[in-house]
């Protein structure tokens, strides 16, 4: 329950000079890193405004959310591939999901919806839509997922995280805003780990959600870019078994770090999945990377983002199936040896960066949702 207190901060003057109550917004937001963090983003540009949220049981967000904002939750997932007795429950519990969301809308007086995608988003957008309230889209990846574009023609306006990602949605109304990053990847932050200051630094991360294959090949060559004189942070996540197998003075390992703005902005070099929020704070850090697109990633839309990268010279593509460690080896220590050519990376990587991409977002919430 919100105090006397609460209630009167969350008001503002009319311009009759009576009281008058702040938007209530509801961001629908789940999953992963990449859906959660922009979304956080933005709503750390709207302090006026009342926010809800809204997710699904035992997601990322019931560890990120709860602290900062009011965590509603429907039972939901993805469609399965195969139509079967499961796909008939899954449609089941997405109608209801629909209907769990127009009350929650209605009871709650709610002035409208922003959504970062993935399948949270579809009864969402749904239900704000036939109560005729405005409904906000973010997607992120180059390739727009497949509730973007089957919903994106509902949706009052559709932001986009790179500007390719239009071409997919020419019947929604789409504009460019890049894709938000936490706070702290906006001001120079202090790394807390002891690594010399004049040694190459590799930094090695799978998203939200690491990546056991990436990890696993990394620490086969590892040991040649110890001898080269390299430092390795490695972010394994929590599902790699054979996180703790390597040990080395140059080598740092851990399931999750807080300050990744800190380390990348420390970082020579990156390698890295291709998810869409990884490659904003690539490019929002002016870190070069190396790019491993997760290949199960739906329609291969992590390879569609590295694509974007590697056009703009800010990166190297290498599918999963295709690289050894060997070839790993030989193309980090290249570049390890060609300062000149990182720095021309890292310019490119600094140049597909939107800093102010937050405030955007929150200025097009500001216009549709009042």
């Amino acid at each position: 329950m919100l105090t006397d207190k609460q209630n009167l901060d969350r008001q503002v003057a009319s311009p009759e000079g009576s009281p008058k109550a702040s938007p209530r917004l509801l961001i629908a937001a789940s999953g992963t890193g990449g859906h959660l963090f922009p979304a956080l983003a933005v709503a750390e540009q709207l302090p006026d405004y009342q926010i809800e949220w809204l997710g699904v049981p035992n997601r990322l967000e019931k560890q990120l959310v709860p602290s900062q904002y009011p965590l509603n939750t429907i039972a939901l997932e993805g469609f399965q591939q195969r139509f079967g007795l499961g796909t008939l429950r899954i449609v089941a519990r997405f109608a209801n999901s629909i209907l769990v969301c127009r009350k929650l809308l209605k009871q709650g007086n709610f002035n409208g919806v922003f959504t970062t995608g993935g399948y949270i988003a579809a009864p969402a957008i749904i239900a704000a839509r036939s109560l005729g309230l405005p409904a906000i889209l973010h997607e992120a990846n180059a390739l727009p997922g497949k509730v973007t574009r089957f919903l994106s023609p509902l949706c009052s306006t559709v932001a986009v995280g790179f500007e390719v990602a239009a071409k997919y949605l020419k019947r929604a109304k789409t504009i460019y805003t890049n894709t938000p990053v936490r706070s702290q990847f906006l001001s120079p932050q202090k790394l807390d780990l002891p690594i010399p200051e004049n040694v190459p630094l590799i930094v090695v991360f799978g998203g939200s959600q690491g990546a056991v294959a990436l990890n696993q090949l990394v620490r086969e060559c590892a040991s040649t870019w110890f001898d080269a004189g390299a430092w390795v942070v490695h972010q394994t996540g929590d599902k790699d078994p054979d996180a703790a197998t390597l040990e080395h003075p140059q080598y740092i390992q851990v399931p999750f770090y807080d300050n990744m703005a800190g380390l990348l902005q420390r970082a020579n070099l990156a390698i890295s999945r291709a998810g869409a929020g990884s490659l904003t704070e690539l490019a929002v850090t002016g870190t070069p990377a190396i790019l491993i697109p997760y290949p199960f990633a739906a329609e291969d839309h992590q390879f569609f983002n590295a694509s974007v990268f590697k056009d703009a010279g800010a990166g190297l593509i290498f599918r999963q199936s295709e690289l050894t460690a060997e070839v790993l080896k030989g193309e980090v220590l290249s570049l390890l040896q060609a300062p000149d050519k990182l720095q021309k990376m890292a310019d490119a990587a600094a140049s597909l960066a939107v800093k102010d991409s937050a405030d955007r977002l929150a200025n097009l919430v500001r216009q549709l949702i009042n």
